[in-house]
């Protein structure tokens, strides 16, 4: 590896981690303005983890960045209410109850006077939910402008009308072959005398300027057809007779199913692709499928873990689509400094990489599980319906959600995360996900 491969991997390494620790910090951002709209006392704004590298005191909160960069927290005062008897300092032999009692000891650790009326606990289980759900949206937004503003200003490699390559023959594309035998027809677009460089801009007597359009009338057409192409500057016909071939299955949204094949119209010639820019509409379509893909990939996280622990401590491969951690999309982010494209292009792909990042940051902690933001949502929203129920019954206030209750729950959840994380820092180190 040249010394100047070397340094274009490392600028890119450090330009991901310098959008990892922005993201981590906007994240946290929206924590602690609602937190300090709401009234709760924030005592600790963190960006990273482990030893404080620097930090500041302004106000009552002090803000500080930590040496690893895995992640942030703010602290609020009252996170869990008291025990039920109202202390704070029970302690019990269950070591059950015992992470609950120092879950809720540590919640008022830094309890000053004059606090009693800041507590996160005693806010409306409305402001603690918009207070919890801030980080996670902050990270949404974020991913939804970096994402519409370079698919609208860059774009993306989409096929279009124009032809690269035409197809000397028919041959079924679930063949696993590409040189014509003697026995395969002359491919109608070889036939009509279609050509490289031909823009295609008209499908009997229809104008199509997009190749998922043009590529669907060519699908339901066999037969005689009539083309208009624009050559040397000029619109010339041409009569081709489509046929009848084995082609690759599409699904609703136009996108090549592997494996599947299906019998349609066929012309026999490769599509040119070059980077377009996307409208409005089509980005903010384009974004929809990006979170659609992001939710299908969270759900499918467990049935990766076979295939994930293979590539890891086996042979296995790595599947191009196999959970990476933050060490894996550094690596990304350097290996796509080193690439040989222009300079856009690589910007682009690294910002695309941060929206990506940014997307499973929401994603992940919109799960309903402690001790991710999810959890604490769930909880407000628990103790809500709970309170209003009370209400409509005429019963008793039940107060407050213990969501202490639920830190054992929590420590495993955790447990596990850690676990799976560990796993996914092993193969992002041994075999990782590589895009060249």
């Amino acid at each position: 590896m040249s010394t100047s491969t070397i340094l274009l991997t490392v600028l890119g390494i450090a330009v991901f981690v310098f959008g990892l620790l922005f993201s981590i910090a906007w994240h946290e951002l929206g924590h602690l303005s609602t937190a300090k709209l709401f009234g709760i006392r924030v005592p600790q704004y963190m960006v990273g983890f482990g030893p404080t590298l620097w930090s500041r005191k302004k106000g009552d909160t002090e803000y500080g960045i930590k040496a690893i960069p895995a992640g942030g927290y703010i602290r609020m005062i009252g996170m869990f209410p008291p025990g039920p008897d109202g202390r704070l300092e029970a302690r019990s032999t269950s070591p059950w109850r015992g992470m609950i009692e120092d879950a809720r000891s540590a919640a008022f650790e830094e309890l000053e006077p004059g606090d009693e009326k800041r507590l996160f606990y005693t806010r409306k289980p409305w402001k603690r939910v918009i207070v919890m759900f801030a980080g996670p949206f902050m990270n949404l937004v974020l991913a939804v402008a970096i994402f519409l503003g370079v698919a609208m200003t860059f774009g993306f490699q989409t096929q279009t009308t124009e032809v690269a390559g035409v197809q000397k023959c028919v041959i079924s594309q679930n063949e696993k072959r590409d040189t014509c035998e003697k026995s395969d027809p002359v491919s109608p677009a070889q036939a009509a005398g279609l050509k490289v460089g031909d823009r295609i801009v008209a499908f009997d007597g229809q104008k199509v300027d997009k190749w998922s359009v043009l590529s669907d009338r060519i699908r339901d057409t066999i037969g005689p057809a009539t083309i208009t192409v624009v050559r040397d500057g000029r619109e010339v016909e041409l009569h081709p007779v489509l046929m009848k071939n084995a082609v690759a299955k599409k699904d609703s949204d136009g996108e090549v199913i592997p494996g599947k094949f299906v019998s349609a119209g066929y012309l026999g010639f490769a599509a040119q692709t070059e980077i377009v820019p996307l409208s409005f509409g089509d980005s903010v379509v384009r974004m929809g499928d990006m979170i659609e893909n992001g939710v299908d990939s969270i759900v499918a996280l467990p049935s990766k873990i076979p295939a994930l622990w293979n590539a890891a401590f086996s042979d296995g491969e790595r599947a191009a689509d196999s959970p990476v951690g933050v060490v894996g999309a550094a690596r990304i982010g350097g290996e796509v400094m080193t690439l040989d494209v222009p300079a856009e292009n690589q910007v682009a792909m690294m910002l695309f990489l941060l929206a990506g990042f940014n997307l499973s940051l929401f994603l992940f902690n919109m799960l309903p599980l402690l001790p991710l933001d999810g959890g604490h949502i769930a909880g407000a929203l628990w103790e809500a319906l709970r309170r209003h129920s009370a209400r409509i019954f005429k019963r008793p206030d039940p107060g407050p959600f213990d969501v202490a209750k639920l830190m054992p729950v929590a420590y495993v959840v955790a447990g596990v995360f850690i676990c799976f994380t560990l796993l996914v820092l092993v193969a992002d180190v041994v075999n990782p996900v590589k895009i060249t």
